[in-house]
């Protein structure tokens, strides 16, 4: 690719991701917390543990987390190693967050919850433009976006205002298909990054019908639970993509 073309293809991913932040910061209305958020379909208690399903469903991102950061520390030597190593650990921290709201549902537990998603979605973001842009790239990128991915979470709990935190959020799964159109592979194996969106995708869907799938299921399991399992397997397509591919020569 000719150095006129990737500048204006970095502009154009400029764009894309920064386009709905300014439209959410100026054009767009204070988005506050709805308060029925933390009205979850599956509130039995097991083994003393209350919320049960929606605590334990949380394992899934322990695992994938500690597997994933543990081999990118040990094997991983080309390409975001650190950023990679940031995303897996905030993955295994999901864990703790989410673990620890679901135990007692309310907004200073969401806290919690919150605060590691936005180190891992952080690190996919930064993992993502180094590896896309340039190495050079990962440190300045890596360090504010997680500024801001910890500083969103702390305006909406002192603002009520969820629109910065919704761009973090975002901000990643935009930028996947992006550079997977416009960007030339350094590595084999990429489509792994849009099994992982598709998985992501499927997860907020079964968030959506909670308590659909906890009736359609005879209370056996709950859409939030099956929303955290179908969340786990995105960065396990990561880590798979990561542990088979190949640098591009």
């Amino acid at each position: 690719m000719d150095n006129l073309l990737f500048k204006r293809r970095v502009v154009w991913l400029a764009v894309v991701v920064f386009a709905p932040l300014a439209y959410l910061l100026f054009l767009h209305a204070p988005i506050p917390q709805d308060k029925g958020y933390h009205l979850f379909a599956d509130g039995r208690t097991c083994l003393g543990i209350p919320n049960f399903g929606n605590v334990a469903s949380n394992l899934a991102f322990l695992l994938v987390g500690a597997f994933g950061a543990s081999w990118c520390a040990r094997n991983l030597t080309a390409g975001a190693r650190l950023s990679w190593t940031v995303f897996f650990v905030g993955v295994a921290l999901v864990f703790v967050g989410s673990g620890y709201y679901h135990a007692a549902p309310n907004d200073d537990t969401l806290v919690g919850d919150r605060l590691p998603m936005t180190i891992a979605f952080m690190g996919l973001f930064a993992a993502l433009l180094s590896e896309h842009l340039g190495a050079q790239y990962e440190k300045p990128v890596l360090i504010p976006a997680l500024v801001i991915g910890v500083a969103s979470v702390f305006w909406w709990r002192y603002t009520d205002d969820l629109r910065v935190y919704m761009w973090v959020q975002g901000a990643p799964l935009l930028a996947i298909p992006f550079v997977l159109a416009m960007f030339p592979a350094r590595h084999t194996h990429r489509i792994y990054l849009l099994y992982g969106l598709v998985f992501y995708v499927l997860a907020k869907v079964a968030e959506f019908y909670d308590r659909d799938t906890y009736v359609l299921t005879s209370a056996w399991i709950s859409g939030h639970s099956v929303k955290h399992l179908l969340a786990a397997m995105a960065p396990l397509c990561l880590y798979r993509m990561l542990r088979r591919r190949r640098e591009i020569a």
